[in-house]
């Protein structure tokens, strides 16, 4: 693959000066386009280059004229939460034919254009492709018919293509998820959501049709999300008893006075013989078989529109930035790359390996070969049908048990969940999953209500399958949660609540006091016997400021809560004086919330150097309206409402200056697509691994006990695994004054936030390297 894009490679300012880039979407829009257009733009700039709009797609390139237009600083401010592509996008028939494409290789060679970034789907990064190894010979003969000269045909002799993918179904291999599939996952829980409602008030069932011509990703992971009775996905046609158990399904849970039945149909859903099976096929079946009022809503391009997400602002940001600084590294003998997302990172992938593997999932669908569709569609979209089979299956419920030391549970194998620190959203579905998995498992569930006060006092019940039905779209905590640590309660009096309840595994679902009252527990086995028993701990805070896991359950939530607050605040300075907000955040001594919104948003990162920037960008690029974010703990003196006074002393009078502190807003909310997914699958994964424990540590005759340090485990996302780390080995990365991990991941991206906003940097350090598609960059989370 040569040299291009080794990891760790920095890029100076100006270092690409003299040279041209024409960015362009295609196809389909996606939300986040416009974040991929404004990060090319402006790191095409730090890196010296001219950036040119290719407006329309290919349609653009081939009509030339206005539609190639040189892009500067203001042209992109404004349009980072904007949906769709405000540079346009076309269907292009004349691209397809040679003579089209010569046509498109005079345009750009007339604006000195021989660097492109594409953003589309598989259609649009191949005629990219195309087109990159056709240059030569289009060249060859432009300059036989004098429409080029020998200086021109020389100075641009190569071409280079960097793509990103937009595209709401992620059906492209190579990418953990593409441009604008995290923004359609919002768009359809909020559907889901708002029709829950009128569904529960007249007892019926909606089907409902979402995007998904040729992938399921989005029907797969909205069900997981909203609880969805049934999906339907091309990737993995319904037996063909389908109808029969369909029904009995329904009526089973509606005997169980279910009032709501939702089912996600797949635009591309079909059966077994390959036959269509559409949403309109779903409620004929409801409405004669079983009588029920079914209503079918069909989504359609309301799942391309709204806002993008705060993640889709973040992907196109980083995966645009990165688009530049590989054609930097371009040469002509390095295959075209597009730009992905593994985990926390982005990667270079050969573009043509990634078009080859995307066509060997559908020639496996026609070819009916559907296990080897879901396969090569990667570990990840195993997981999640993986999981939705589980979650799907009906048991029947038990009685609502309020536990005594007397109790019939000392009969069973146990397991326990409890929620420790301040509410986040994933928690409810975190519990929800872990309920209803470790029933199917036929382990007996025990709730700890709010933390180690309701152990103490009580509070634990038996928890049953329909109990935790609708959780996973709830924030808060229904388990109830406070600040608490295992060593102020006493782990004496923890270890005999442990023997009391026959308590043989523990899931905690918190923040750092769930990490640091897990690893008291760990550290007390030796003194207490009966707290060694398995015990893992799913990271859930906003903060995102636990060691093992590079994120944790309901950061992504705020992250949302954040970019929408901020959208809203901006927009009410709109028709007014020019105007500055300072916002601030909540995160404790970790700033991954302000970092990672100022990247969604924000134009600065605040310090009282930044009065001087924001007044030049007011001044010299337009700009109308700024926002600063500000950590709750970033320094001690400049606070919230110094710098609010700062900034309005020294900027008046070319701005005003406002303050918003977002609070507990922050917290609030319902669990974005995101953190029920996370929630739902990091709780089963759990589930498994306590299973496996209480297996190996314990037999029949009765509690077999174990002090072992890999049985009290954190589990998190380490780049795209979920790692099982035990929390022992996690103490000396964990810096406990500030309540932090010592390394954090995310502090890479501070330079390009500073960029992306026009701040001095001096040295910018490249996040990527080329790497290939095989077995294991797939087996992913």
């Amino acid at each position: 693959m040569g040299e291009m894009g080794k990891e760790g490679q920095t890029v100076v300012p100006g270092v690409w000066a003299g040279n041209t880039i024409g960015v362009f979407t295609s196809g389909g829009d996606s939300q986040g386009m416009n974040a991929a257009v404004r990060a090319v733009v402006r790191m095409g700039f730090y890196v010296g280059s001219k950036v040119y709009f290719i407006k329309e797609g290919y349609q653009g390139m081939v009509d030339g004229g206005d539609n190639i237009e040189e892009a500067t600083w203001a042209s992109v401010s404004g349009i980072l939460q904007m949906g769709g592509t405000v540079i346009g996008s076309a269907r292009c028939k004349d691209f397809r034919e040679r003579s089209g494409r010569l046509i498109a290789a005079t345009n750009l060679i007339k604006k000195g254009i021989s660097n492109l970034v594409v953003i589309g789907g598989d259609g649009s990064l191949t005629g990219a492709d195309c087109f990159r190894q056709e240059w030569g010979g289009l060249l060859d003969e432009l300059l036989q018919t004098r429409k080029i000269s020998q200086e021109e045909r020389e100075k641009y002799k190569h071409l280079n293509i960097v793509g990103m993918v937009g595209s709401i179904d992620n059906d492209f291999c190579g990418t953990d998820m593409t441009i604008g599939t995290d923004s359609a996952l919002h768009r359809i829980i909020e559907a889901v959501d708002a029709i829950a409602t009128t569904a529960l008030s007249h007892q019926r069932a909606f089907v409902m049709e979402v995007m998904g011509r040729h992938c399921g990703y989005l029907a797969l992971v909205g069900a997981l999300a909203t609880e969805a009775d049934w999906v339907f996905i091309p990737e993995w046609p319904p037996e063909d008893n389908w109808k029969e158990t369909l029904c009995k399904k329904l009526v089973a849970e509606r005997n169980l006075g279910q009032r709501l039945n939702i089912i996600l149909v797949a635009e591309g859903a079909i059966d077994r013989q390959g036959n269509p099976i559409t949403s309109d096929v779903v409620k004929e079946l409801l409405s004669t078989e079983l009588k029920i009022d079914t209503r079918v809503t069909v989504l359609g391009h309301v799942q391309r529109g709204g806002s993008p997400s705060a993640f889709d602002r973040i992907l196109g940001s980083r995966m645009g930035a990165e688009a530049v600084l590989a054609l930097i590294d371009a040469s002509h003998d390095t295959p075209a790359c597009v730009i992905s997302i593994e985990g926390n990172s982005t990667v270079r992938v050969p573009l043509m390996e990634c078009v080859e593997r995307t066509k060997e999932v559908q020639a496996c669908m026609d070819k009916k070969n559907f296990e080897e569709a879901v396969r090569l569609r990667g570990k990840s979209f195993q997981n999640n049908l993986n999981t939705y089979r589980l979650l799907s299956k009906l048991r029947p419920p038990s009685s609502h048990i309020k536990l005594t030391s007397h109790d019939e549970a000392k009969d069973h194998r146990n397991l326990a969940i409890m929620n420790i620190g301040a509410p986040a959203c994933g928690m409810n579905a975190a519990a929800r999953s872990f309920v209803r998995i470790s029933l199917t498992r036929g382990f007996r569930v025990l709730g700890i209500h709010d933390s180690f006060d309701g152990l103490m006092n009580g509070d634990v019940v038996a928890m049953t399958w329909s109990q935790v039905q609708g959780w996973a779209g709830k924030g808060g905590s229904f388990l109830g949660t406070k600040k608490q640590w295992a060593n102020d309660v006493g782990l004496d009096k923890i270890a005999a609540k442990f023997t009391e309840y026959k308590i043989d595994g523990l899931m905690i679902v918190g923040g750092f006091d769930a990490y640091h009252s897990a690893l008291q527990l760990a550290e007390g086995r030796e003194k207490h016997p009966a707290l060694s028993i398995p015990i893992v701990v799913i990271p859930c805070t906003i903060s995102n400021n636990i060691p093992g896991s590079d994120f944790s359950l309901g950061a992504d939530t705020a992250l949302n809560e954040i970019t929408d607050i901020c959208d809203r605040i901006k927009q009410s300075a709109t028709g007014t004086k020019r105007r500055v907000f300072v916002a601030e955040t909540m995160g404790g001594y970790c700033g991954y919330l302000a970092t990672l919104a100022g990247l969604a948003r924000a134009l600065a990162i605040s310090l009282p150097t930044d009065v001087e920037h924001l007044k030049d960008k007011i001044l010299t690029a337009n700009v109308q309206r700024g926002l600063v974010l500000r950590n709750e703990n970033a320094n001690h003196n400049y606070n919230t409402d110094f710098i609010t006074r700062l900034f309005a002393e020294e900027g008046y009078p070319t701005f005003s200056t406002r303050m918003n502190v977002l609070g507990h807003m922050q917290q609030g909310g319902y669990p974005s697509p995101f953190d029920r997914n996370y929630g739902t699958k990091m709780a089963a994964k759990g589930v498994e691994w306590l299973a496996e424990m209480v297996e190996t540590y314990m037999d029949p005759s009765g509690r077999r006990l174990t002090g072992n340090a890999d049985t009290v485990v954190l589990l998190g996302m380490m780049k795209r695994h979920l790692t099982f780390t035990p929390v022992e080995e996690l103490k000396e990365g964990t810096n406990f004054e500030k309540r932090i991990p010592k390394e954090q991941w995310w502090l890479k991206l501070r330079p390009l936030l500073r960029i992306l906003a026009k701040h001095t940097v001096g040295e910018y350090e490249t996040e990527s390297e080329m790497i290939t598609i095989d077995e294991e960059q797939h087996d992913s989370f």
